[in-house]
């Protein structure tokens, strides 16, 4: 789940990905590559869904990490795909259909039916989804802990630090239009001058984070006590006997989700619609879920998810949960990057 701008690197990264066609020819049809973005996700992707695709139909699932968008635009571009599935964030699945660089999906391969209409569209299914949560160090705070994101942005009452993620990215500009009163259902358009006011009165108190697990370190040592963090994150550390106490606020999570797309071109095509259907039956879908803490997007896996797991999911926070527009981010999302800039830079 990392920002990964659309721009090329010229004509080396064009060389990578013809001398990577050439050097894959010959997994031929019995196997596809599927991409993600590396890491214990991936691997728990893998054991969820590639296993047992594997022993269903005999097609070998190979892998590549991580997820690049300009190196996808570059396959395509080139006419010399060599992925077959990828793992990407949601904005880029409806920017890349847009621009004609997907497959349109096979419906009568995959089945909608029970699939979360948030993240499925013509030309990309949920892959799994998350949710942006407050989470905090109980021992670093002791009984003084944060309940929103007014919360967040009182220095008065937590003169700690606080992270947020480090790119401008969705979420975060919502969350601080949420934290100065906005109500969900008037969000957007983003109010991006209100947005970053809100944030400059953060801006001695903020850290940085740029991955997954600098967010947990920063929680974790007490750091960047209070975190605009992935709930998945935070999960995990809550289930490990050696992480310091930590809380979660589930008021207003912010959702969105990463998708499974087809780069348009793979000469894996078949394979990989058969792929995606797997991967998005209720079995795969909770046993992800289980393994990884990631909601699924198939609506019958919640039912297949132990009673104990489901609080610690997003999908188990649907009465509070603001889901992010993202037809409003393929739309604006480089004046939001630019609005961003201007206010680091502030």
């Amino acid at each position: 789940m990392n920002e990964v701008g659309l721009r090329l690197s010229g004509f080396a990264l064009l060389a990578g990905v013809l001398a990577g066609a050439a050097a894959t020819t010959a997994f031929a049809a019995n196997s596809l590559t599927f991409v993600a973005w590396g890491g214990t996700t991936q691997e728990l992707q893998y054991e969820s869904w590639a296993k047992s695709f594997t022993e269903e139909t005999g097609v070998e699932v190979q892998q590549d990490s991580p997820t690049d968008y300009g190196k996808l635009k570059a396959m395509v571009d080139a006419g010399s795909v060599v992925w077959d599935v990828v793992d990407v964030e949601a904005d880029f699945a409806y920017r890349a259909a847009k621009e004609g660089l997907l497959e349109p999906l096979d419906y009568s391969v995959i089945d909608r039916t029970d699939l979360d209409p948030r993240w499925t569209t013509d030309h990309a299914t949920g892959s799994f989804y998350y949710a942006f949560v407050l989470a905090y160090n109980k021992k670093a705070l002791g009984d003084n802990e944060p309940k929103n994101w007014q919360d967040f942005f009182d220095t008065e009452k937590f003169p700690q630090k606080r992270s947020i993620i480090g790119w401008p990215t969705t979420g975060v500009v919502e969350m601080a239009l949420l934290a100065d009163g906005v109500k969900p259902e008037d969000l957007y358009p983003l109010d991006l001058d209100r947005a970053f006011k809100k944030l400059a009165t953060l801006k001695d108190y903020l850290v940085f984070w740029n991955s997954g697990a600098e967010s947990q370190q920063l929680l974790a040592s007490g750091q960047a006590p209070i975190c605009f963090c992935w709930d998945t994150r935070v999960s995990v550390m809550m289930a490990d006997p050696t992480s310091p106490p930590l809380g979660i606020s589930w008021e207003q999570n912010i959702a969105t989700a990463d998708m499974l797309v087809i780069p348009k071109g793979s000469t894996q095509r078949d394979a990989a619609m058969k792929f995606l259907a797997h991967a998005t039956t209720p079995e795969a879908q909770a046993r992800l879920a289980e393994s990884a803490l990631l909601s699924p997007i198939n609506t019958k896996a919640i039912a297949l998810i132990k009673p104990e797991t489901l609080p610690r999911l997003a999908v188990g926070h649907l009465d509070s949960q603001v889901v992010v527009d993202l037809d409003y981010w393929v739309e604006h999302g480089p004046e939001v990057t630019d609005a961003w800039n201007k206010w680091k830079l502030q």
